[in-house]
């Protein structure tokens, strides 16, 4: 039985950043449907070729001129963080067809299971030539097949966003949250321990090999349990260290491994230099919370929603979602969270438009006290926007001056 596709909100993105760049190149953690979603809009003509191929990987790294010679143009190249550098001899492509006044639009697809941006000597030789964009796991609008968009904090845009709400009560929003956005979960009936299983081994033999000599994969697999263990936490490298009996610059290594990879996501600290009260310690995110739970070793969503970590996946949740939503817009987020030195914190200050704009995350349904801190940010001379309140509220209503509250199931 053919598996079903979902539609992706990156689809008209990348068809119209590839109507005017050479290259296009799609990022994102391992089986989040790269190269499904670029199989589904690419044209006719355009060759898919897979480096995982040791034919089509023997010839880019023997003989680069010749593999695009031998597969033509235009062209759709998975795995390509295998063979970085092609991207030499895309450049000499792009440039000399330039020279000679031809269209260059669109001829390179590539995918990648790591951040293009940070391969080594590579992004740069690409530059002006290239658009780049992360995908993540599917996002609850597009599993629900919402509209897409940018999320955001203004009441009317909520309210509209509000018109195809799917209502979820706290137990539905957990079993989201335990079951995770690989579309492999939503597109065949493959069991979900099974799937993760197979994804991390997958991960570790491949991934984590070609990115780091990483000696000993036991010791990285206990690494990735510590750290789904403390998703929406700070980043602590000397607690890593303790932790685990390695040494500082191998848990900072280890931890670029899993940004790289895109397993998570590292949120900065607001830091506007001007005041010495904030707090420079970054906060990171689990970018899919299946993976998380499943890691935890949580045996279902219910013992989830009622545990320790709770709260901490509920953020997560909330987190990723609008990450994806930008991600998905094509554009790179603008986000950080706020903590001073007197422990006054904020969940998520987006930076959009010259302003900061206010994000406090609740698991309660009538969250106390939630907007408590957002005085804080009077004092840094920047225009604020209107505060948000996620939680578990049934609909967009206000909840203070110039502060709302949103349910969990419109993000």
């Amino acid at each position: 039985m053919a598996k079903k596709y979902i539609k992706r909100h990156l689809e008209e993105t990348i068809k119209e950043a590839s109507s005017y760049y050479p290259a296009v190149m799609l990022c994102g953690q391992r089986q989040v449907g790269k190269s499904t979603m670029l199989n589904h809009i690419k044209e006719e003509k355009r060759r898919y070729v897979t480096l995982d191929d040791r034919n089509a990987f023997r010839l880019a790294v023997n003989d680069p001129g010749l593999f695009f010679e031998t597969y033509g143009l235009p062209i759709l190249i998975d795995e390509f963080q295998r063979v970085p550098e092609l991207t030499l001899e895309i450049k000499r492509i792009v440039d000399e067809k330039n020279l000679a006044g031809e269209d260059t639009a669109g001829l390179f697809w590539l995918t990648g299971s790591q951040s293009f941006k940070m391969m080594k000597n590579v992004a740069d030789s690409l530059a002006g030539r290239i658009g780049i964009f992360t995908m993540s796991s599917l996002s609850c609008a597009e599993i629900e097949s919402r509209a897409d968009g940018i999320f955001s904090t203004e009441p009317d845009a909520l309210k509209n966003r509000a018109q195809n709400m799917k209502k979820k009560n706290i137990h539905q929003i957990y079993e989201q949250i335990f079951k995770g956005g690989m579309p492999f979960l939503y597109s065949s009936n493959t069991p979900r321990e099974r799937y993760y299983a197979d994804y991390i081994n997958t991960y570790l033999e491949r991934d984590i090999k070609d990115l780091a000599q990483v000696g000993k994969l036991n010791e990285f697999y206990d690494f990735l349990v510590f750290m789904a263990a403390r998703t929406a936490q700070e980043l602590k490298y000397e607690e890593i260290s303790r932790s685990l009996g390695i040494s500082a610059p191998t848990a900072k290594h280890w931890v670029s491994i899993l940004e790289r990879s895109g397993i998570i996501h590292i949120l900065k600290p607001y830091s506007p230099n001007i005041t010495s009260r904030l707090v420079k310690t970054p906060k990171f995110y689990f970018s899919d919370t299946g993976l998380a739970a499943y890691l935890c070793r949580w045996p279902n969503a219910e013992t989830l929603e009622n545990g320790a970590m709770s709260g901490a996946f509920f953020e997560t949740f909330v987190v990723s979602e609008i990450l994806k939503s930008y991600f998905n817009s094509g554009i790179e987020p603008n986000i950080c969270y706020y903590r001073d030195i007197d422990k006054k914190e904020i969940d998520l200050l987006l930076n959009e438009g010259g302003k900061i704009t206010p994000v406090e995350i609740k698991k309660a349904k009538n969250p106390e006290g939630a907007d408590k801190n957002f005085k804080v940010l009077e004092k840094l001379g920047k225009t604020v926007g209107n505060g948000l309140i996620i939680c578990m509220c049934d609909e967009v209503l206000p909840y203070s001056k110039n502060v709302w509250m949103c349910p969990a199931a419109l993000i």
